[in-house]
């Protein structure tokens, strides 16, 4: 723990609290110990503090924007693939109490345990250090580099934001299938003003469509499509 208090910037009063965060339900049960003792209501607190000062800062950091576009931004940087990037980047995984049999399973890496994890840090040092640590610790580890963020985990919206300032009509329709029936990929192609610019490929629809975002926004920064 001491190596991960190095890493997140943060030295614990109560390193209690740290191990109550690290501590997921398969570990309690394996052990016998009751269930308040995993990190699931550290995670219920996190993520609404995570969702506070995201929201504050989408809020001044986009004066022109209106709820529902603040909205898709900040689904964007705190869905669970996004914060699990955090919590690998942070290297939580391996910090975690858990179970044998969840280990085996490939628990460690998993998005929806190491996200659930990274929120109850979020919520143990609020409650250990006081709201100034919690709000240093998203800002450094979830709200910096916000465009590529949104970019690497939700490309339509990312793709949205490029095309604001313009008039241009942006639109995505799947365009072919392949594949048997259980195992199908889908294509999907993204239209600017009507014409297809890009297409993408995924096992489900939203997939392959951002797929295809992703394609038209490398193309745009490479300037082979100017907008």
């Amino acid at each position: 723990m001491n190596s991960l208090e190095e890493r997140i910037g943060y030295r614990f009063k109560d390193t209690e609290l740290l191990k109550h965060a690290l501590t997921h339900s398969s570990y309690i049960n394996e052990h016998g110990l009751e269930k308040e003792a995993s990190n699931e209501r550290l995670e219920f607190l996190g993520d609404a503090i995570l969702e506070m000062v995201s929201s504050e800062f989408l809020y001044h950091q986009y004066p022109d924007r209106q709820e529902g576009a603040m909205s898709k931004l900040r689904a964007s940087l705190v869905c669970e693939p996004a914060l699990a990037q955090c919590a690998r980047e942070l290297g939580l995984g391996p910090e975690l109490y858990m179970g044998r049999g969840m280990e085996q399973l490939g628990g460690r890496d998993m998005d929806s345990i190491i996200s659930d994890a990274f929120e109850a840090l979020i919520a143990a040092m609020y409650l250990d250090g006081g709201e100034k640590e919690a709000r240093a610790m998203i800002y450094t580890h979830v709200l910096s580099d916000t465009e590529r963020r949104i970019a690497e985990f939700d490309p339509k919206t990312a793709l949205q934001e490029i095309l604001q300032a313009g008039s241009h009509q942006l639109s995505y329709s799947i365009v072919g299938e392949a594949g048997p029936e259980h195992d199908k990929v889908f294509i999907a192609g993204a239209f600017l003003d009507g014409k297809q610019v890009s297409k993408g490929e995924g096992r489900s629809k939203k997939q392959a469509e951002q797929q295809a975002a992703s394609e038209m926004i490398k193309l745009i920064r490479n300037h082979i499509i100017c907008i």
